[in-house]
């Protein structure tokens, strides 16, 4: 696909966000086509400095933090002192030529300079205003910091993460941060849908707190419906049985029995022939009140086959299954590598560096990696000429907080 054919070809992009949550709903937005204009204070995004890793370039020129890079592809950068009067005309020229201003500053934070929704609405009444917050634009937490720690334990995930009986377990991957940018996508291209009926832009509000309790999907229905508490269950699931990561005789294995006849399955590939007549065990509700039986009876089951055995006899019979992989197994998976998932761009300072791609295809095709993660301020004169503006000096004060990461 040509930039020109992308589905938001044309739509550009102010983005004032750093850290995770806004620079991952941006770099979606690039990808599918719109023209992200990253703001960054003269310092730059606070994750260029988190590290190390980082990545060095041929003979040491250059570094480029992991974090930063793996959040940023499709997107220009231009570096703004909003401090200054230069800095705040670029900024205004950018919003009066953009559909979306996204931003994850504290509440209030961009009203005391002059960019807030009630002021850019009233001159821009077609432009879409996208805050990310960590609790929301009211109610007593409104004014807090949030950071993707903080919003997993109160939104209740930590309490229902990790094994049984153990400590509250925060998910390894930034989830709060990743789901929230991706519903504020989702909003942004909803906005987007409704202006064209409309004529007219939206505020658009997300925040971390909210989108963990979103995320938290049939575990807060369970409670919403039972008053009951979840507590941990490692990875065995509360209403699917067996569902979870098993031990074989070499290694685990994942299995998802998804149904009366995938069980039914189950035990006839794996020689189980003991549970498959167990009249207690024909349905998922003796499954999953009987579990602890049922597990001592199949564990020992398992454990007679290699984990490529058990996967091999599981496939052939149809059931869901599959490997436990670490990172360097999930990048040397065939499967991954023919569908793409790593792609080498050229880079300013580095060569050229590794990043995901986009995780769409349309019409079959895979959506291209068109820019590189900028470095700091690399697009400045250029964009800063698109708005007909010298390319400004002057000093490199500290930028405002986010109010989300």
């Amino acid at each position: 696909m040509t930039p020109s054919t992308l589905p938001l070809s044309g739509v550009r992009v102010a983005d004032f966000t750093r850290v995770l949550t806004g620079p991952f709903s941006t770099m979606l937005l690039g990808d599918l086509g719109a023209d992200v204009i990253k703001v960054e204070p003269p310092g730059g995004d606070d994750t260029r400095a988190w590290g190390p890793p980082f990545q060095y370039g041929a003979g040491g020129e250059g570094r480029e933090s992991s974090y930063f890079l793996s959040v940023n592809r499709n997107k220009r950068s231009l570096t703004l002192d909003l401090k200054t009067p230069d800095g705040l005309e670029a900024a205004h020229r950018l919003i009066a030529g953009s559909d979306v201003l996204i931003e994850n500053f504290r509440p209030g934070t961009l009203e005391r300079l002059g960019l807030g929704w009630e002021a850019l609405s009233a001159a821009h009444p077609r432009l879409i205003y996208a805050s990310i917050t960590g609790f929301g634009l009211s109610g007593p937490y409104r004014d807090r910091a949030g950071y993707d720690v903080i919003a997993q334990g109160m939104g209740g995930m930590m309490s229902y993460n990790g094994e049984a009986g153990g400590p509250p377990l925060r998910v390894g991957v930034a989830v709060a941060d990743v789901f929230a940018g991706s519903l504020v996508t989702q909003a942004i291209l909803a906005a987007l849908y409704a202006r064209e009926r409309t004529g007219r832009g939206e505020r658009v509000d997300v925040n971390l707190l909210e989108s963990v309790v979103a995320l938290g999907s049939s575990q807060v229905g369970r409670f919403l419906a039972t008053g009951e508490v979840p507590t941990p269950t490692g990875n065995d699931h509360r209403s699917i049985v067996p569902y979870g990561t098993f031990p074989c005789a070499d290694g685990f294995v994942n299995i998802a029995v998804g149904n009366d006849a995938l069980w039914r399955r189950f035990c006839e590939a794996l020689d189980l022939t003991d549970l498959g007549t167990d009249t207690r065990l024909a349905t998922n509700e003796g499954r999953v009140t009987h579990r602890a039986d049922l597990d001592a009876r199949m564990l020992p089951g398992l454990a007679r086959y290699s984990r490529q055995e058990v996967m091999d006899r599981l496939e052939r019979a149809g059931v869901p299954c599959g490997p436990v992989n670490d990172l360097a197994e999930v990048f040397a998976d065939p499967h991954v590598q023919a569908r793409g998932v790593a792609v080498t761009v050229p880079h300013p300072t580095l060569g050229e560096t590794t990043v995901t791609s986009p995780p769409w295809r349309f019409g079959g095709e895979a959506l291209p990696v068109r820019r590189a993660p900028p470095t700091p301020g690399q697009h400045t004169a250029e964009v800063l000429a698109e708005l007909g503006l010298p390319e400004p000096v002057g000093s490199t004060p500290a930028a405002p907080e986010p109010a989300s990461d």
